[in-house]
């Protein structure tokens, strides 16, 4: 079984599906950190997102591998532990212009349709369900409030140490939204099939719950 799970920044997507992921004892694929790790290098080796050439050197080019067991899993770049340095907040405003070129896309699409081969697994981003996995059995579009995704996003990065509030993150996230509903190359949108889940107001285990109980209904 594939569980493919899109929706905007911070609706709760990473949370909710490593611990599904864990309560039904399948794989936690994380796209978006696999696009987040693409854009770390990128802006370490001074790569703009204009030279195409070299974005997809790098995008074809590097070894990215997740260890543990969810919700502790952690995220490798070519033998080195990136966990923490894909969240940066450098990282984050970025990732959208860095994810959206198509030889970035078709690359790590590829990788991850490799991946999945013969195996249950539960991903997110913002276009599982429409390109990467659109004959996924179990398709969820999660949204939230602009409000609730920016409290998120603020508990997020008071772990990092990063000071911010939330009326930035709100602007920061609905530059983002934005960027990734208006893209060219696979957009952020609701497939046809798939089922809207609003957690505004939702605790974790509620979200957790909701998705377990459909993924189990189809087993």
């Amino acid at each position: 079984m594939i569980i493919a799970i899109d929706g905007p920044a911070g609706s709760g997507k990473s949370s909710t599906a490593k611990a599904v992921a864990a309560h039904l004892g399948i794989t936690y694929l994380d796209t978006g950190a696999m696009y987040r790790v693409i854009t770390l290098k990128c802006l370490r080796a001074g790569i703009p997102v204009t030279d195409e050439k070299r974005l997809s050197e790098v995008s074809n080019g590097t070894i990215i591998a997740f260890t543990g067991i969810p919700p502790q899993v952690s995220v490798w770049m070519d033998g080195e532990d990136v966990s923490s340095a894909i969240r940066s907040d450098e990282v984050t405003k970025n990732v959208s212009d860095y994810c959206a070129p198509t030889v970035v896309r078709e690359a790590l699409v590829n990788q991850q349709r490799r991946i999945a081969e013969g195996r249950s697994i539960i991903c997110e981003g913002r276009d599982i369900a429409t390109v990467v996995f659109p004959k996924a059995e179990l398709k969820i579009y999660m949204i939230a409030s602009v409000e609730e995704r920016a409290k998120r996003r603020l508990e997020d990065f008071k772990k990092l140490g990063v000071e911010k509030n939330v009326e930035e993150l709100m602007r920061e996230i609905e530059i983002r939204d934005q960027k990734d509903s208006s893209r060219k190359n696979s957009p952020l949108m609701k497939a046809d099939d798939a089922i809207m889940l609003d957690t505004t107001g939702m605790t974790l285990d509620q979200q957790i719950e909701w998705i377990v109980e459909k993924a189990r209904a189809l087993q």
